[in-house]
């Protein structure tokens, strides 16, 4: 088989692309989210299949086919919709297939993968990802599984091969959006672009082509180009009016362009599809930027009601609620929940987070060391530098401080409404001090 190298050189890159389904269906918010063993179809049609299945269930109780078929379905409901009450749904009818069918039965054991990543219990997703892959080594989407497993555990060279394996057997939307996303984590954020427009000139479903083009605008948002993503967010919304990170970036782009009104109107509709936490999150922090105090105490209270929702229903994810508390609730509590999230996965962004949360906590000289170790593989990412900066500064180490400053703004001058004017502000103060001492 001829392998298409993770370099993703454009010839070649054109040369490889063949027919491929969507990335997971309908795609997800995130290339970290997961693949499921069938592509259920998007919105209604989504419920209907559901009704559908459950109803042919009920005549033929003993079909591991459609048992396997149904939990992916309540996975990707969960998905579209932010209710995880779905997962134990999907939990119990997958169970049901490994049961019916206790041997070969890859879409079931595929479909528990993708159950446990959308859980954020990587390691078990990439156990049954590998099972699945022991009894069908060319199941391209338990590779995509087993990507996206390996890629939050902060396996990086195990999260490439797989990547690399998936280009292999399936070179279509699902593995380039991928290692467009491997790619930026390494600093490539060109070749990610090349990635995602391969991946776009190959998608048909316009869920498919809306996260590409929601992925081009991530990256040109998070290079401080705002009013190009705002264009690329727009374009996923022209293909898919239902896609709601779309509709997020959107106000995210707005936001940093000062259209402050256009981007909570945005931020509020998409909170009320879809409640994810980051959503709240950023529509808290856009308020309390304004010194709308009382909207912004409210959005934090329902992120935190989310997040009792989710760990209800088996969702483990210390890692959001650890970086809410850093900033907005109690750093040693952030400390807590982070430290036990980095027991279960060196991953760069639960190093970045721990680093925050022990530098809100005066202990800097080990925050530096989870610092060090998110930017380590090279992402280009102004959270992290900024974090760095002030970590340095805190320990006297103004030079590295100004030049981790620099870089955060210089990557996107508006990263984040309250933290980029603490980098503005730090680095002004770092320059003063450096013109009177001379």
């Amino acid at each position: 088989m001829r392998r298409l190298p993770l370099v993703l050189a454009t010839t070649l890159v054109c040369g490889a692309l063949a027919a491929a389904g969507g990335l997971t269906g309908p795609p997800p918010p995130a290339p970290t989210a997961p693949a499921r063993p069938t592509a259920p179809p998007p919105g209604g049609a989504l419920a209907a299949a559901i009704s559908a299945d459950r109803q042919h269930l009920r005549a033929r109780p003993d079909d591991a086919a459609a048992w396997a078929r149904l939990g992916g379905e309540y996975v990707e409901q969960a998905r579209l919709t932010a209710d995880a009450s779905y997962y134990p749904k999907a939990d119990e009818a997958l169970h049901r297939s490994l049961t019916l069918a206790p041997t070969g039965n890859t879409d079931a054991l595929t479909g528990l993968g993708a159950l446990a990543n959308a859980r954020h219990l990587f390691a078990e997703a990439a156990d049954h990802a590998q099972r699945a892959l022991d009894s069908a080594p060319l199941h391209w989407q338990a590779w995509a599984v087993l990507t996206d497993a390996r890629t939050q555990l902060g396996d990086d060279t195990g999260a490439t091969d797989a990547a690399q394996h998936l280009l292999d057997l399936h070179p279509g939307t699902a593995s380039f959006t991928r290692a467009a996303y491997d790619l930026e984590q390494h600093g490539r954020p060109e070749e990610a672009r090349t990635a995602l427009q391969r991946a776009l000139a190959d998608a048909y479903d316009p869920a498919d082509k809306a996260f590409c083009h929601y992925q081009i605008a991530e990256l040109d948002r998070n290079a401080g180009r705002p009013a190009d993503a705002l264009d690329g967010y727009r374009r996923a919304l022209a293909a898919d009016p239902a896609h709601t990170a779309a509709l997020a970036g959107q106000a995210r782009a707005e936001a940093a362009l000062g259209r402050t009104d256009d981007a909570l109107a945005h931020y509020a509709q998409a909170a009320a599809k879809v409640p994810l936490p980051q959503y709240l999150l950023e529509l808290g922090e856009l308020h309390e930027s304004l010194g709308h105090s009382a909207q912004a105490a409210e959005q934090y209270r329902l992120l935190r009601a989310e997040a009792d929702l989710a760990a209800a229903n088996g969702v483990v994810d210390d890692l959001t609620l650890g970086q809410f508390e850093a900033d907005h609730g109690d750093p040693a509590t952030a400390v807590r929940l982070l430290r036990a999230e980095w027991d279960r996965r060196h991953q760069v962004l639960v190093a970045d987070a721990l680093a925050w949360a022990l530098h809100r906590t005066g202990a800097d000289r080990e925050a530096l060391d989870h610092a060090e170790f998110a930017l380590a593989h090279g992402w280009r990412n102004a959270l992290f530098h900024y974090h760095r900066g002030e970590i340095e500064r805190a320990l006297g180490r103004t030079a590295e401080a100004r030049t981790d400053l620099s870089q955060a703004l210089d990557t996107d001058p508006r990263f984040n409404p309250l933290q980029a004017p603490l980098a503005r502000s730090a680095l002004a103060e770092l320059d003063a001090r450096q013109e009177e001492d001379r």
